[in-house]
């Protein structure tokens, strides 16, 4: 068995310690660009919490008398992981911004843990998914919507948006290191509304013609609508959870390689 010199220990050592500070002033750096973009507030914040009012107010009550229950326990969940895809893709938008200006190749060559910029990130997303997902939440309670399901049921219901956005995000991180900047955005906009409108927090299933029912009932986004419908209104939940899981660890799975190696690949252009 091979052992490092103890310089080289020394070194290793001293990595390993500096990576979670250095972790988070980068995450610290994202949060606080992201705040300061106007694109990013309106994609993950504003577009989402008008798009719930307006929702409401349009098919609130029609949806409400079909379904037999409040649509809002429907299309909060949905209008939420709308905003969640919504900001990882002003996130994604920012990351290839970076890369063009150089700024990613700037911090390549500076004395910092190579694994602290793509950490930064994905801590950065969390943070970013949970606070979205806590004011549209916030717009959703004073528009009648209500945690019935008690206090245990409503901290696992807000796991859901982060575990589904961090599967999304992984993805569009992948896509952003390897395609132009204005492809990503017309594909998967086109792709986010496409999940919206086809899935069952925008009208219950029986609403669908039959030859949709099929795409909206396998749609990851109608799994994590379903899960959190039943956390905080009632209703099976274990099977659109088991989904969800499968959906957003299979993305992280399949895209969390190509994304690091095309980060690296990026901060090295």
């Amino acid at each position: 068995m091979t052992t490092l010199p103890l310089p080289a220990l020394a070194r290793h050592s001293e990595s390993l310690r500096m990576l979670l500070p250095q972790t988070v002033i980068q995450t610290r750096r994202l949060l606080t660009r992201w705040t300061r973009d106007p694109l990013t507030v309106m994609q993950a914040l504003l577009f989402p919490a008008l798009l719930l009012v307006m929702l409401n107010a349009v098919l609130g009550k029609q949806v409400s008398s079909f379904a037999g229950a409040d649509a809002l326990y429907g299309s909060v969940p949905m209008v939420a992981l709308v905003g969640v895809m919504s900001g990882s893709l002003a996130g994604a938008v920012t990351l290839g911004r970076e890369r063009d200006e150089g700024l990613l190749s700037r911090f390549w060559v500076l004395p910092v843990h190579r694994a602290s910029g793509l950490l930064s990130r994905v801590l950065a997303e969390g943070v970013r998914i949970l606070v979205c997902t806590i004011v549209i939440f916030a717009v959703g309670i004073a528009l009648g919507f209500r945690f019935t399901q008690g206090l245990p049921a409503a901290i696992a219901l807000f796991a859901i948006p982060v575990l589904y956005g961090l599967g999304f995000a992984t993805m569009v991180t992948a896509l952003a290191v390897y395609t132009a900047k204005a492809a990503l955005v017309e594909v998967v906009s086109l792709g986010s509304s496409l999940l919206m409108f086809f899935s069952t927090g925008f009208v219950p299933l029986a609403a669908y013609p039959g030859w949709a029912r099929p795409i909206v009932e396998h749609n990851p986004l109608t799994h994590a609508i379903d899960t959190m419908r039943g956390l905080s209104l009632g209703g099976p939940v274990r099977g659109p959870l088991l989904a969800t899981l499968a959906w957003s660890l299979g993305a992280i799975a399949i895209f969390a390689l190509p994304a690091a190696i095309g980060f690296r690949r990026a901060s090295r252009y």
